[in-house]
């Protein structure tokens, strides 16, 4: 993906495959603003000036401060204060609806909210055989092992998940509202997907997915979008399904109950992102064009 502010020539990111990390190219770095400092205060408009974000005169939602600050998404901030974690003031604060005002001393787990950040956006190729988490207690590699090491302590983290046996488009971001917005059911972001299932799939199956099936455990489904890329061949038959809804593992719950076997499952695009040719492994920055269109899918406004 690209930095909004660096030349469009210079946008893939190399992966190291020797347990370093992947690297930059020369003119692939971020800006100096990007660098992460950690402070206790949460900033004020008067500084940042995004309208999206930042504070008005009555202050900030706990949640909505703690994800402006790139340390993760809302919803994960909910739990964060729901679980006692954080402090207002040296105070254990669990509404996630608190006013916090500017100067006000925000900490999770003892630890200060990093300070406001230039907003890095990733597009990852994800490889099968990783997780879509920070860390993993079972020692499975993470898409986090596959970023350039200069992204380190920037606040990166995935926004939604493929799973381990999955492969393709995941966007890694510190911005906490666009990640919130992007992931969350009422903004119906589309996902898209190439299918690879084994052996011929009857149309019938294609007109269940279309007309919104309930899985086996009771769980109703929007309508898909489902078509065929590819008629049958000796490696199977390939599908491009659009889905808009976030159920965990819905492809493969969906196929698992009408009796298909996936060989292969690939996100190709998300909310007007494209995996385009980018190899298993590789990133590069978002252009600032993406990132624009990103927000003006979930309604919200142009950085400035």
């Amino acid at each position: 993906m690209k930095n909004p502010k660096e030349p469009a020539a210079h946008s893939k990111i190399s992966n190291c495959r020797h347990g370093r990390g992947a690297r930059y190219r020369t003119s692939d770095k971020p800006g100096a603003g990007a660098r992460a400092h950690r402070s206790g205060h949460v900033a004020d408009k008067a500084n940042h000036g995004d309208p999206a974000s930042e504070a008005s005169a009555e202050g900030l939602r706990l949640n909505k401060a703690i994800a402006a600050s790139g340390l993760c998404a809302r919803r994960k901030a909910d739990a964060l204060i729901f679980a006692g974690r954080v402090t207002v003031n040296g105070s254990p604060e669990s509404n996630p609806g608190r006013r916090v005002l500017h100067g006000d001393r925000v900490a999770v787990d003892g630890e200060p909210l990093p300070a406001r950040q230039e907003h890095i956006y990733l597009l990852l190729h994800k490889p099968v055989g990783t997780v879509c988490t920070l860390s993993d207690p079972q020692g499975r590699p993470t898409v986090m092992d596959l970023l350039p090491e200069k992204t380190r302590g920037l606040g990166l983290f995935p926004v939604g998940r493929l799973d381990y046996f999955s492969e393709g488009l995941l966007l890694l971001t510190n911005d906490g509202e666009l990640a919130n917005r992007l992931i969350h059911p009422r903004h119906h972001v589309d996902k898209v997907y190439e299918v690879l299932v084994r052996g011929e799939v009857p149309e019938r199956h294609l007109e269940i997915m279309r007309g919104g099936m309930r899985l086996s455990d009771g769980t109703p489904l929007l309508p898909i979008a489902a078509s065929r890329v590819q008629a049958q061949d000796r490696r199977g038959t390939l599908l491009r399904l659009v889905l808009r809804q976030g159920v965990n593992r819905q492809i493969r719950r969906m196929c698992d109950d009408l009796g298909l076997t996936i060989l292969r499952l690939t996100r190709v695009a998300e909310g007007g992102l494209t995996l385009g040719a980018l190899k298993a492994g590789e990133a590069r920055f978002l252009e600032a064009s993406e990132i624009r269109s990103l927000r003006k899918s979930v309604g919200l406004p142009e950085k400035p």
